[in-house]
């Protein structure tokens, strides 16, 4: 059954991702068709990204109130929906409304984070067989450039679009076959229980589960005293992180072409190695986060990678310099996310480990915003692509790993348990 929702859920998060990261590779054909200029797809991209944002705030109470299993198809047929919708957009305005709702695609790795965290109980391996399912990135985003590239020239943007909505759909009735996760179950017993006034049954269930608080979390609960430094810090991680996202993975080429004054078909190297980097990066962490701790791990990796990425940018511009830095910071900057997903799902209570990971993750579309506003401010004020790229990557990458030290410390060793006992240190205001 293991191995059954990983294929699943890694499949998710392929298609999600290739739906996502496909608007981002398809625009300036989009921009070439319907006449736009630089500006206005800029423009267009940042709204889509706001959009974004906002559809994303409904997952984390759809995971709560919903369930797991739900919650999955029901962000995979997002990602499906959108697809084939885009392909019929006519114009900026229906674009932004469409491409909005990407978010639920985008939030599919919330979803795979509790669920699986769940599923895969006290499993000592659970962090690398959850890396493999994160690694789904930069499959889907190298599928989606290798099927542009393929099938661009024959069917146009919009049957690319039309295209990536089958593989998501199958996805969706592969899903609609998955149990729910066994804590999810057991916390909607235990609420049907009360509701019923069985109380004494409910306590005896809840107990036997290891679940300390059935009731359905709000945003509260997560900034309640015992959650909220842990919440604070893990969106700031998050905001942060995005902006080194922004400057050196989305906007990457540009970057190593005017700071480095790399040639565009080298860029074109790099973004292949750097998916393939990505890739490791996420096996490699998921491993040492099972070994060292996911937060240890999480904080050691965005610190390299922004000393990595710190000297990229201001070492030397011979290629064989830059390339393999550039390669490597991506290793140390997207890698930690394999461990950073499922330390969210460990490190709430079960009652709102829907929406307290989701709401550090949707801070993600907001640092990218920040980090493209960073970096055109200050090239704007007349500083060099390098210094703005430093202020704006590297510096956003070093201080997510500072805001990582915010977080809780968490017993990778229980299942349930941590968690639940943090619920009660949540109600009490004990922050220790």
């Amino acid at each position: 059954m293991i191995r059954r929702v990983s294929l699943v859920c890694f499949l998710a998060w392929v298609f999600s991702v290739f739906d996502h990261t496909l608007f981002g590779t398809l625009l300036p054909e989009i921009a070439a068709d319907f006449g736009w200029s630089p500006a206005e797809s800029t423009a267009v991209a940042t709204w889509v990204t706001a959009g974004t944002f906002v559809v994303s705030l409904a997952v984390g109470p759809m995971l709560d109130r919903l369930g797991r299993k739900p919650s999955l198809m029901i962000t995979t047929a997002g990602a499906a929906v959108t697809s084939g919708l885009s392909a019929l957009t006519g114009g900026k305005l229906s674009m932004v409304l469409v491409r909005s709702f990407s978010g639920l695609g985008y939030s599919e790795e919330v979803v795979n984070s509790v669920y699986l965290n769940e599923v895969y109980g006290r499993n000592g391996k659970r962090g690398f067989r959850y890396s493999l399912v994160q690694s789904g990135w930069p499959i889907g985003a190298l599928l989606g450039a290798a099927l542009t590239a393929a099938f661009l020239p024959t069917i146009g943007w919009r049957g690319v679009f039309l295209f990536a909505t089958f593989p998501a759909i199958v996805i969706v009735l592969l899903a609609w076959r998955l149990p729910e996760s066994p804590v999810f179950v057991n916390m909607r017993h235990v609420r049907q229980l009360r509701k019923d006034g069985r109380d004494a049954e409910a306590d005896e269930v809840a107990a036997a589960a290891g679940i300390d608080d059935e009731r359905t979390g709000t945003l509260r609960d997560v900034f309640a005293p015992g959650l909220r430094k842990h919440t604070i810090s893990l969106s700031a991680a998050w905001l942060l992180n995005w902006m080194a996202i922004q400057v050196f993975s989305v906007l990457g080429t540009t970057v190593l072409i005017e700071a480095k004054g790399v040639s565009f078909d080298n860029a074109l190297i790099v973004l292949i190695l750097a998916n393939a980097a990505g890739f490791g990066g996420y096996l490699f962490h998921g491993h040492l986060g099972d070994r060292i701790g996911r937060r240890r791990t999480i904080i050691i990796g965005w610190l390299l990678g922004g000393a990595v990425m710190s000297a990229m940018l201001l070492g030397p511009a011979a290629p064989g310099f830059v390339i393999p830095l550039y390669a490597l910071g991506l290793f140390f900057l997207t890698g930690p996310y394999a461990a950073l997903l499922f330390y969210m799902g460990e490190s709430f209570p079960a009652h709102v480990r829907g929406i307290g990971p989701n709401t550090a993750h949707i801070m993600g579309p907001v640092g990218a915003i920040v980090g493209s506003a960073v970096l055109s401010v200050l090239v704007g004020a007349g500083l060099s692509m390098t210094a703005a790229a430093f202020c704006a990557g590297s510096l956003g990458l070093l201080g997510s790993g500072l805001a990582m030290l915010g977080t809780r410390r968490i017993d990778q060793q229980s299942d349930a348990g941590a968690p639940a006992a943090l619920s009660t240190a949540a109600r009490t205001g004990d922050p220790s």
